[in-house]
């Protein structure tokens, strides 16, 4: 299946040189640092313009392998509630990215929620933004799209230990790439005040804490099941090292402080 893009022209340029000149705008490098192998990160999925200097922030600082999950959410409510798609490819304005067929399958067979669904994903953005990001810093990769419209603790714990299980037996590195935004549409003031909350569970690495924190505190997360799931993959892993490399809202860009959207950048090794 060759998933085409949906949302090129809007969340980020259709023009492919001025495509590839924003993401270069967006991973600044400083001159002799290096980049760091890390076992996941958690990146913001909105229009460039918002968010793509914290996401980029993020993805400059890390030592690519070839294979990467992107874990993200299903924003619409068409589709498996755990979607992942097995074959084919998707296309940008950089080209074709192909799935890597073989760790998808491996996913599938340790995950049984996971179900495939083109349907889930054919209009979804959040996995679509990172794509690009990753032609033009690791042009190589291949990757397995996942898609979670879940919102059940239990179904966000397996398929969080399956992909621990794909990892950990993996001959190759694989990195989980998660997307998520934070807290929607609240005034900047509210935002931060939420954010910090969930953000302090994420760096604690505890997934029940931050799936609780958002429900109870009325945090609208809207990548809570990708990040839970994540969380759940990095204990199982063993992981212990977390980094808030980059938080922003949309106030920072836009100047409205009244309606924003909150966005970190995180490393987990």
């Amino acid at each position: 299946m060759l998933r085409l893009p949906a949302v090129a022209g809007r969340f980020y340029p259709s023009d492919p040189a001025e495509l590839t000149a924003l993401i270069h705008k967006c991973t600044p490098t400083k001159s002799g640092e290096p980049r760091i192998p890390v076992r996941a990160c958690l990146v913001p999925h909105a229009g460039y313009v918002y968010s793509g200097h914290v996401a980029g922030a993020v993805l400059s600082r890390i030592a690519f392998p070839r294979k990467i999950i992107i874990l993200g959410v299903r924003h619409y409510p068409r589709g498996e509630p755990a979607a992942i798609l097995s074959s084919g490819a998707w296309r940008t304005p950089l080209g074709d990215a192909p799935v890597d067929e073989a760790l998808a399958e491996a996913l599938k067979k340790a995950g049984p929620l996971l179900r495939e669904d083109s349907v889930a994903h054919s209009a979804e953005h959040s996995l679509e933004v990172q794509v690009p990001f990753l032609q033009v810093l690791v042009p190589e990769f291949t990757f397995v799209p996942v898609a979670l419209g879940t919102v059940q603790f239990e179904d966000l714990v397996s398929t969080g230990e399956a992909i621990a299980q794909v990892l950990e037996s993996a001959k190759e590195s694989v990195l989980l790439l998660t997307t998520s935004d934070l807290n929607h549409y609240e005034d900047d003031a509210t935002t931060r005040i939420k954010d910090r909350k969930a953000i302090e569970e994420l760096l604690a690495l505890r997934a029940r804490g931050l799936y609780d924190t958002c429900r109870n505190h009325g945090i609208s997360m809207c990548g809570l099941g990708p990040a839970v799931a994540m969380l759940t993959a990095l204990n199982a892993l063993g992981v212990k090292r977390t980094e808030l490399v980059k938080y922003a809202t949309s106030a920072d860009v836009s100047g409205d402080r009244d309606s924003v959207v909150g966005y970190a950048g995180m490393i987990f090794s």
